[in-house]
């Protein structure tokens, strides 16, 4: 047994968790960011940061220092079958609904779209699509070594070109920096804040954290607080890496524009800087490296789901798991990348909010005895404004109106909730909510989640 982790050793899985968040958002969301904030590039990215790297780090320590053994052990001090709830739909977010399929989209987009024309994209999307998760499908019903092994590869070389990429961008600029577009133009740092929440690895982090904890056990150690503080080192290692990536891509997004044009996606942003650097070589380069380590992340999360579903249905097999969910990314990832993150947006609105005040309740809960009533409460009012958080973005994707029973409802939000038109109406309700039921829990002893 040992009493610390060694800084090499924490450096190591700080690396290691790094390339389990580094997946197809990492590359397209800064880019497109970058493009259409322009000159408000600062506060957006400041925005993004917040969400898409503070958030995540919030994440895996609030999984340290809670001490679970999963995340859906986490969720249940709510209740049980809100463990569930929340850990599938999570699962089923960063898997085959979204994440999973943008693997296949922004592979496509970025190593083969630049090299076909423009009648040929669907079809050339079908096809890649098809060979994609077919390789993916085949690793993830016999799971081994080969997989984590190439990982452990393609993310340091993907990180060295990209930072070869974004150093010339740096130093050499494909153009000035143009007007912000559309929502950047009046409130970059709130749009920049919201856009973090498509890298979704905020919600990654409440699964990879037991990954890395458990590496940290692995090493001989038992202590909790020495745990809790390896695992915020590594956090802080891994965040940091992403924070640079994110505001160097951000930063070559907005150089773009005058070059390549304004893009629905920032797919093609890296294609188009790579073909304009490097020319043909860099642009094969990079798609052969891109498609790897996607197909690396799809294996991942296809392999992740049929695991946690398998311990759900039991009756269901591994690989029947895995069949499903390979064909249903394979389905979804068809619909094209900017399907996938308009339909993403409301769910990411919806859970958001559930997994941002779980964390928050996670660190505040020695204050309050562990208190079952503070978590229902918290969750249950946290839960009544993000769901018309999400009906809200749901409407706008579809380009519909409002449904008449939402309207009412919707006026009184405004009228009654601070920052509710920035997104973020649920925050100060979930804060006052802890506090009023952390009180009454302090004086009545009411009954706690968990033995501690």
């Amino acid at each position: 047994m040992k009493d610390k982790v060694s800084f090499s050793a924490y450096v190591a899985i700080g690396f290691m968790l790094f390339a389990l968040f580094f997946g197809a958002g990492n590359l397209i969301f800064p880019a497109q960011l970058g493009q259409y904030s322009g000159e408000n590039l600062w506060p957006a990215a400041i925005g993004f940061l917040i969400t898409g790297v503070g958030l995540a780090l919030l994440g895996v320590l609030a999984m340290g220092f809670s001490g679970s053994n999963n995340l859906q052990e986490l969720a249940s001090r709510v209740h049980p079958a809100y463990g569930v709830f929340f850990t599938a739909l999570l699962y089923l977010t960063i898997g085959p609904f979204f994440a999973a399929p943008r693997t296949g989209t922004v592979a496509y987009e970025v190593g083969i779209a630049p090299f076909f024309s423009e009648e040929f994209q669907q079809t050339g999307l079908l096809i890649f699509t098809i060979l994609f998760f077919a390789v993916a499908l085949v690793f993830s019903l016999f799971p081994n070594r080969l997989v984590d092994n190439i990982g452990k590869i393609l993310a340091p070389a993907l990180v060295v070109l990209l930072l070869v990429l974004l150093t010339v961008a740096v130093f050499n600029p494909m153009g000035p920096i143009q007007e912000p577009q559309e929502a950047y133009a009046s409130g970059a740092f709130v749009t920049g804040f919201l856009e973090g929440y498509n890298t979704m690895d905020a919600l990654a982090s409440l699964v990879f954290a037991i990954i890395v904890i458990n590496v940290i056990k692995s090493l001989g150690i038992r202590d909790k607080k020495e745990i809790l503080s390896a695992t915020a080192k590594s956090g802080i290692v891994a965040t940091l890496c992403l924070g640079v990536i994110y505001v160097g891509i951000a930063y070559l997004g907005a150089t773009s524009t005058a070059q390549l044009g304004l893009f629905d996606t920032g797919g093609p942003v890296l294609s188009g800087a790579a073909s304009y650097y490097f020319g043909t070589f860099g642009s094969v380069l990079l798609a052969v490296v891109i498609i790897l380590a996607c197909l690396t992340t799809a294996i991942g999360l296809i392999t992740a789901n049929a695991e946690y579903f398998h311990t759900l249905m039991p009756n269901i097999s591994y690989k029947t798991l895995v069949v499903f969910f390979s064909v249903l990314t394979f389905i979804i990832a068809n619909f094209g990348l900017a399907n996938i993150i308009a339909f993403s947006i409301p769910v990411l609105m919806f859970l958001y909010p559930l997994a941002i005040v779980l964390m928050l309740l996670t660190f505040l809960s020695p204050l309050f005895n562990h208190a079952q009533l503070v978590y229902v409460a918290t969750i249950g009012v946290t839960l009544l404004i993000s769901i018309f958080d999400g009906l809200k973005a749901l409407c706008g994707t579809l380009g519909i109106d409002y449904f008449g029973w939402m309207v009412p409802v919707l006026d009184f939000y405004e009228q009654v909730l601070p920052f509710y038109g920035q997104g973020l109406g649920w925050l100060l309700p979930a804060l006052a909510v802890i506090i009023i039921t952390g009180v009454i829990a302090r004086f009545q002893k009411v009954s706690a989640t968990q033995e501690v």
